[in-house]
């Protein structure tokens, strides 16, 4: 699934586009409303903790679940990760199959029923919260403090997939930057139960990229993101290469950036994300950032976690 973000997606004033699909939007908010009424829902024997989403892309996910089964892990659980099946995701999949059982299927109840059968005692729902068929036990919805709600609209007039109300269902808010209390406050019209969490990314080995020339390239839901990442980490970058969210790189594609490298006496610098996308006899041209997600009250996340397992 190659897909670029449109740029009024994020621009603070409503645009002439927004305005023209809004039609569209207004189709889509009905389809979704009957997928809710008509949907069953499922329970499982077991917890489910969903991590989703309804900003599209780019709220930092995946690096959460991977840091929630590590905190599960250390519970004692024995946790899965659950994933809808979505050939154009396998870099994700990838990503938490180094660090655990995952688990895919095109309905994510036979997911969960496979990690049930397989004895996980709890999963970890890597997006879903959309999906009505099955019964959470924990749902957290991760936002980015920089790109927040976008122009507030659903798709395709804005990056939402449904409106902020949607927040009733949910349980816990992460929010990937700095503490940002008008955000709260939006958070808290919505659902005054809510718990705000913070997380930042940290770089297991962004030192070795520091006082190199860099060419940084990224095919992920907001590449800005992590370009504005490495220059807060002082990497010098010459420059940035934004390709679309999940992107399957080519060969011309490889051999281009690696050219450009040459050309400029620089080395090549991407997410894990993408190099896991990128054919084997090029990953040692390559380089990649390896983050993870760190909690601030982790301590007061885990008694959430406890609650339910």
């Amino acid at each position: 699934m190659n897909f670029f973000k449109p740029k009024f997606w994020d621009n603070s004033k409503l645009s002439l586009l927004s305005i023209v699909f809004f039609p569209i939007t207004l189709i889509l908010k009905l389809l979704f409303f009957m997928r809710c009424v008509l949907t069953k829902n499922h329970q499982f024997k077991i917890p489910v903790i969903c991590v989703g989403n309804i900003y599209l892309g780019g709220t930092g996910k995946t690096p959460l679940c991977i840091e929630i089964f590590s905190i599960l892990k250390k519970l004692n659980k024995k946790p899965a990760f659950i994933r809808k099946k979505y050939n154009s995701f396998q870099d994700e999949v990838n990503q938490q199959q180094k660090v655990g059982p995952v688990y895919q299927n095109k309905k994510r109840i036979n997911a969960i029923n496979d990690a049930i059968e397989n004895k996980a005692d709890v999963v970890i729902l890597d997006d879903g919260f959309q999906d009505f068929s099955v019964k959470k036990n924990l749902s957290i919805i991760c936002f980015n403090e920089k790109q927040w709600v976008g122009n507030g609209m659903i798709i395709p007039s804005g990056p939402l997939r449904e409106n902020l109300s949607s927040l009733k269902r949910a349980n816990l808010v992460f929010i990937n930057g700095k503490k940002n209390t008008i955000i709260e406050n939006k958070l808290y019209e919505k659902n005054n139960k809510l718990k705000v969490f913070y997380t930042s990314l940290k770089s297991e080995n962004i030192d070795d990229f520091k006082n190199k020339n860099v060419i940084a390239f990224a095919g992920i839901g907001n590449p800005m993101n992590f370009f504005s990442f490495l220059k807060e980490n002082n990497v010098n970058i010459l420059e940035e290469i934004g390709f679309p969210d999940h992107y399957n790189y080519s060969d011309i594609d490889l051999e281009g950036l690696i050219s450009k490298a040459k050309k400029n006496n620089s080395i090549l610098l991407s997410t894990e994300k993408d190099y896991l996308r990128i054919g084997k006899n090029y990953q040692n041209k390559i380089n990649f950032v390896k983050v993870k997600t760190e909690i601030e009250n982790k301590n007061s996340f885990i008694e959430e976690i406890k609650k339910i397992i």
